[in-house]
């Protein structure tokens, strides 16, 4: 099972997006474990929107979808509640 997960940071209004095949462990990383990167900049995330996918290749596929602009804008709706 992989998870194409959508990270919020209300403090300084970021996304991220990304999948993983173990969703708990990979926010455990991004808000704690991390040293170093992009997304260890901008804590704390909460983790906002997720869907789950059988195949990797799938998951990988919606997260390229997901990072376009269509994708970014269906996500920011959601987040300001449209």
């Amino acid at each position: 099972m992989f998870t194409v997960y959508v990270l919020y940071s209300a403090v300084f209004g970021k996304i991220y997006i990304g999948f993983s095949n173990d969703i708990a462990r990979r926010f455990l990383f991004h808000n704690e474990l991390a040293k170093k990167g992009w997304t260890t900049r901008y804590r704390p995330w909460a983790l906002f929107y997720t869907e789950e996918f059988d195949n990797k290749n799938l998951a990988m596929r919606r997260e390229k979808e997901l990072k376009t602009a269509k994708g970014r804008e269906f996500i920011w709706k959601m987040i300001r509640g449209h």
